[in-house]
């Protein structure tokens, strides 16, 4: 089982979206996804669950947590997204960085679009990793 642990700043918005999609698609017998912050907020941001409801994701009961080194370790593959040299490093851990916008406080439009970008970015992970849900 590949662990993919996705990480920004508050794990209230990007993270929370990456690691949401990445269970949707995902076969769940090969991968799976968690998502944490480097200084977590109170809840996920009422915009991003919002904009993750029009797609059929409820993230009403997700609730932000820390990206620890130990929770980096027990990984496979680091996502980051805007956390920076915040983000812990773990030697051999493979780690990707994707360069996305806040959607924390941005209009439902921008939030839509900023959704769709990581959608499609982690729907080209899990090609081509072979971690898709078949069918």
């Amino acid at each position: 089982m590949k662990t993919v642990v996705f990480a920004c700043v508050h794990n209230a918005g990007r993270s929370q979206i990456a690691a949401a999609f990445f269970s949707d698609m995902a076969d769940e017998s090969v991968a799976r996804a968690m998502s944490a912050g480097t200084q977590p907020g109170d809840k996920v941001h009422p915009e991003v669950v919002s904009a993750m409801r029009e797609v059929g994701i409820d993230l009403t009961g997700a609730t932000p947590r820390r990206l620890t080194e130990e929770l980096a370790r027990g990984a496979d593959l680091l996502i980051t997204m805007g956390c920076g040299d915040e983000c812990p490093w773990v030697p051999n851990l493979e780690r990707e960085d994707w360069p996305l916008e806040d959607p924390k406080g941005k209009p439902i439009e921008q939030v839509r679009r900023i959704r769709d970008e990581i959608r499609d970015r982690v729907r080209d992970l899990l090609a081509a990793r072979g971690w898709a849900r078949p069918g």
